[in-house]
């Protein structure tokens, strides 16, 4: 709320959560929570004078400036702004704490429209870098399904990947995937997370102490493994692939795909076969027993995600309060987990002098054949 922003007469501010924006009109020099303000005071001053003129538009802005007092009274948190400007002389200040999507800036050439706005479509430098004006669904929107084609693994038939963006709040993005073969039934999901490699991995505890704990939304990706010492699971990573569901959601999904791998698939009476032991039989039916318990919210247990890529999530009910309820700590991975995910091999700094490097005993033994 308190960074710096810079306006000129030229820009537009946005409000991309509420869908509305602040016109172009005198330069600034402010806050993003002095633009807020500003937006505030501009929609609120004249709203009893649309209750009598235009009460159709009063009703409609009702909602949005009782979410713009929330959001300056440090309740209407995460919201997500935007400053466009073709001359590229308004700025929104970063700050060292932002990864990932959380700040994004793009350079882009002015459209000839825009060029004759400013007053400068005759200028021929101007002209020769105009642009295209872009689609404004080029990016990808959040909670938007797009349908890609592709090749069922089941028949090898066309088919179609569904993909939706979803952004967590106080987490980060992450990407939805589901396939449907209407040929040959076969149905997958599977969730990926986007952003940078973290530089350490992370540990989220949750202590589940009734139904709403069991209700809570929980993302587990591909490279993170759970356990819990009360229901004596552990799954892991791998296992499952990514999943974003509830904590309830997933402990069935456990429970079905042991169950399936344990019992015989044809056996109603789930009595697992003449190959098992009876103490086995016993021993599984206890662990099946305790983990329905636990889905049914009838006994306390506490879970723990161990991320090495930081790419798991449990919601935290009271943000941006403590819930004490979650333990979030992060570690550092070992060598093997780096070893694992591939992490020893990546060379993002300096790898363009090694190719120098390496071209070098080339052109030598050249230069000595010639």
């Amino acid at each position: 709320m308190q960074r710096q922003v810079i306006r000129s007469d030229t820009s537009i501010f946005k409000i991309e959560t509420l869908g509305i924006e602040m016109p172009k009109g005198a330069g600034q020099l402010t806050t993003v929570e002095g633009v807020i303000q500003t937006i505030y005071e501009s929609l609120s001053s004249e709203q009893s004078l649309r209750k009598e003129q235009a009460p159709e538009l009063h009703d409609a802005l009702v909602p949005i400036i009782d979410k713009l007092q929330k959001i300056m009274d440090r309740d209407g948190y995460p919201f997500t702004i935007s400053l466009d400007d073709p001359t590229g002389n308004s700025w929104i200040a970063p700050t060292t704490q932002d990864s990932g999507n959380k700040y994004k800036r793009r350079d882009y050439p002015r459209t000839h429209e825009q060029n004759e706005e400013l007053g400068i479509a005759s200028d021929p430098n101007a002209v020769q870098n105009e642009g295209v004006a872009e689609p404004e669904d080029d990016d990808i929107v959040s909670g938007k399904v797009y349908s890609l084609p592709a090749e069922c693994p089941g028949c090898s038939k066309d088919c179609f990947v569904n993909m939706k963006k979803v952004d967590i709040p106080y987490f980060k993005e992450v990407f939805v995937w589901a396939t449907a073969c209407e040929h040959c039934g076969y149905r997958s999901s599977e969730v990926k997370t986007g952003g940078e490699v973290p530089d350490k991995g992370k540990r989220i505890t949750l202590s589940v102490e009734n139904e709403v704990d069991l209700s809570r939304d929980i993302l587990k990706s591909d490279t993170c493994a759970l356990y819990s010492e009360e229901l004596e699971v552990t799954v892991q990573p791998g296992t499952l692939g990514g999943r974003f569901t509830t904590v309830e959601g997933l402990l069935t999904e456990i429970r079905d795909q042991l169950h399936g791998q344990i019992f015989d698939v044809d056996d109603t009476t789930g009595a697992g076969g003449d190959s098992m032991a009876s103490s086995d039989k016993e021993k599984w039916e206890r662990f099946f027993k305790r983990l329905d318990a636990a889905i049914s919210g009838e006994m306390k247990f506490v879970i723990t995600l161990e991320d090495p890529m930081a790419n798991s999530y449990v919601q935290d009910l009271c943000a941006p309060a403590i819930d004490h309820q979650i333990k979030t700590e992060d570690y550092t991975r070992t060598d093997e987990e780096e070893e694992e995910l591939g992490l020893k091999d990546m060379k993002v700094e300096g790898y363009e002098e090694d190719e120098k490097k390496d071209d070098k005993p080339a052109e030598g033994a050249a230069e000595q054949k010639s």
